[in-house]
């Protein structure tokens, strides 16, 4: 059976996933303060709509006017997209209180509420022809109920995958901590990716570890990454290796490369074939 993999298009990001990823998989995006999950969300929605794919942004810790704000750093124009109905911002931070928010085509009056939450997404997704969904960050919704945390995330999948979409779910972690931001999630989602910034002998280094993906071959390593005006870039050919000793950069071995970059060359060839039959 042939899957068809959504490209991210996040520079190396594809090519640890081995092609991109699985057509309605549901990846958590776990990480500390400052590590970039949430710009990965935003550019994997971008690179979307660059692509023809509309989208939805589900913002539960940032005001709508931040979210489009963080959008344009990296000149991300989304402005034309929401114009078009091409992208959706769901507002479930602001509970429609304050004037910027009363504008807003897609508010959550209750943020407490899943259910009310699933409700919006859905009107969102059908009125955009959705086919990637951001949602930063899912671990706001079972902060102060941790037990709930694997059933949450499951009603949002059902809702989304049901609906055609690929999504990544934001997590959000204690510097230091070894799990994935709630209780039984890494059991709900399909995939794992892990984003840590780690301080070694006064120096910062960044790495993405894809942990786990459903139907998937993934990088079994850690790879260094970078966060630069354009967006985060994903050394795919390198690894990293922390240790109490320090941190070691290596070059991946040129079989493994070769067979990174193949697969991305035929999931990219599945995407156009997919396109052409429309």
């Amino acid at each position: 059976m042939k899957i068809y993999r959504v490209r991210t298009y996040v520079p190396g990001f594809d090519e640890i996933l081995y092609g991109g990823i699985p057509e309605r998989n549901v990846v958590l995006v776990s990480g500390g303060p400052g590590t970039g999950k949430s710009i990965l969300a935003k550019q994997f929605l971008y690179n979307g709509l660059l692509k023809g794919e509309h989208g939805v942004f589900v913002a539960l810790e940032e005001h709508p006017v931040s979210v489009r704000r963080s959008f344009a750093h990296f000149s991300w124009d989304i402005t034309k997209y929401e114009k078009e109905g091409e992208l959706a911002i769901v507002d479930a931070f602001t509970a429609g209180i304050g004037s910027s928010a009363q504008r807003e085509n897609y508010v959550v009056k209750d943020p407490e509420s899943v259910q009310e939450l699933v409700d919006v997404l859905r009107a969102a997704i059908k009125n955009t022809g959705a086919k990637r969904v951001a949602i930063d960050s899912v671990s706001t919704l079972y902060l102060t109920k941790p037990a709930l945390a694997r059933g949450t995330v499951m009603i949002l999948k059902r809702v989304i995958a049901g609906l055609g979409n690929t999504a990544l779910f934001v997590s959000q972690i204690s510097v230091g901590e070894r799990g994935f931001g709630g209780p039984g999630v890494e059991h709900a989602v399909d995939g794992i990716v892990r984003i840590d910034l780690d301080e070694v002998e006064g120096r910062l280094y960044r790495s993405i570890l894809v942990w786990k993906m459903r139907d998937s071959k993934i990088s079994m390593v850690r790879h260094p990454m970078e966060i630069n005006d354009e967006g985060i870039k994903v050394l795919w050919d390198k690894s990293l290796n922390i240790s109490p000793t320090g941190a070691k950069i290596s070059e991946l071995p040129e079989d493994i490369k070769e067979e990174m970059k193949k697969a991305v060359e035929e999931a990219e060839k599945g995407v156009h074939e997919v396109q052409e039959e429309f």
